[in-house]
């Protein structure tokens, strides 16, 4: 391998034997080297292998000011994810997890949290996604001695999901899209209103509809897990946002042949009706 550019003492871009550029690791690699010179194999530990340009240049710009240990770390977080999750996993991942890591353990080093206001969802409907989060936040705290909150397992999450779903295709993205704002439109009618949309109340629904949708749409429906008491009394505490919900219910089942469950349902009224009270 020939090095053509150097980012740092740990990380050099080189082209593979097609000539398709790539990114290679390897402690102290480009130690005292520069462009031209060769890199004997054996002290490479990782390739990357990103054949999207702009994730490429926005890869390099990222390694070029981060310590080897953060790579290293996401490369095993991400190789376990892959092990542990049945979707395909964009290569996108290398830079907001990547990224994402770096920036909680210098505000935990400073005592600084950030709230996770999705953790609750992310919980309920991605449970795969957090348990590697938690693995993360794990593995965190025996290599940097910093004990991160679960929000932090929730973000790790968060970033494995947006992933998964930026593998679908341009159908998939347009109907998920056009459902979402079906959706919304619904609510907007029944309640005679609109919403704030730059309104983190307004962030947490369509986050919430986004991963309904997206499980709807590849038929992937939750498991129901909630009692039917529990139901009765979110449906008497908010009747108006419950009754919201049946209208959405019917026009799914109509137009995607789709029945929420239970739990959808419980999920999407809470959300509604936090929504609706929040935007008066």
């Amino acid at each position: 391998m020939i090095i053509n550019k150097v980012l740092n003492n740990n990380v050099v871009i080189t082209s593979d034997a097609d000539e398709n550029e790539i990114i290679v690791m390897g402690r102290g690699i480009a130690f005292k080297k520069k462009v031209g010179d060769r890199i004997p194999e054996e002290t490479v530990d990782k390739v990357y292998r990103l054949d999207n340009p702009i994730v490429l240049n926005q890869f390099q710009e990222l390694v070029a000011d981060l310590p080897v240990e953060y790579l290293e770390l996401s490369n095993q977080i991400i190789e376990y994810a892959r092990g542990e999750l049945t979707s395909p996993i964009n290569d996108t991942i290398y830079i907001s997890l990547t990224d994402h890591m770096h920036s909680a353990i210098e505000r935990a080093k400073k005592g600084v949290t950030v709230k996770n206001v999705l953790l609750w969802d992310i919980k309920r409907f991605f449970p795969d996604e957090y348990r590697v989060g938690q693995k993360t936040i794990e593995k965190i705290g025996d290599m940097y001695g910093v004990d991160l909150p679960d929000d932090e397992a929730g973000f790790v999450a968060l970033h494995l999901v947006n992933a998964q779903t930026e593998n679908e295709d341009q159908g998939n993205v347009a109907a998920l899209t056009q459902t979402m704002q079906e959706i919304i439109n619904i609510v907007k009618y029944f309640f005679k209103t609109t919403f704030d949309e730059d309104s983190v109340y307004f962030y947490r629904f369509t986050t919430h509809l986004r991963f309904f949708v997206s499980r709807m749409l590849n038929q992937t429906q939750h498991r129901d897990e909630t009692d039917e008491e529990l139901l009765a009394m979110v449906r008497q505490k908010y009747h108006n946002a419950f009754q919201c919900v049946q209208k959405i219910n019917t026009f799914l089942l109509k137009k995607y042949v789709y029945q929420m469950s239970s739990d959808e349902q419980m999920y999407l009224t809470i959300h509604i009706a936090r929504l609706v009270q929040k935007n008066r």
